[in-house]
């Protein structure tokens, strides 16, 4: 079994997530999908309630487990990390699409386990 994490802060990063585990996944396996949305202090209340619902439609075969936190976008998913001990975690590129983001950075230099890093979709 391997669990995943997808941490987001967007549907645009679970639409593209849930692109990347769509050939991964084994419809009948017991691979675990853990969907972390987090909501930013500078963002519209609703994208990580609107993120979490894309994943359960993109991913409704799989029943993604989700959750949504509020904060700091890096600590909030650092803890997501601890919580849920995850073996892959996915994280949306973030920046201006050439290079990664500052969350994404922060995340793959802290987490000590696999990371992919999925281009906007």
């Amino acid at each position: 079994m391997t669990t995943f994490l997808l941490a987001t802060t967007s549907v645009h990063v679970t639409a593209a997530a849930a692109d990347y585990l769509q050939d991964r996944l084994d419809p009948g396996g017991d691979d675990r999908v853990v969907v972390v949305a987090v909501s930013e202090p500078d963002a519209p209340a609703r994208d990580a309630g609107d993120a979490v619902n894309v994943a359960r439609s993109r991913l409704a075969e799989f029943v993604p487990t989700t959750e949504t936190r509020a904060g700091d976008p890096v600590e909030e998913l650092l803890a997501a990390v601890d919580d849920h001990d995850p073996d892959e975690v996915l994280l949306g590129a973030g920046g201006d699409g050439d290079e990664i983001g500052e969350t994404a950075s922060a995340l793959v230099a802290r987490i000590g386990r696999p990371a992919v890093v999925v281009p906007p979709a």
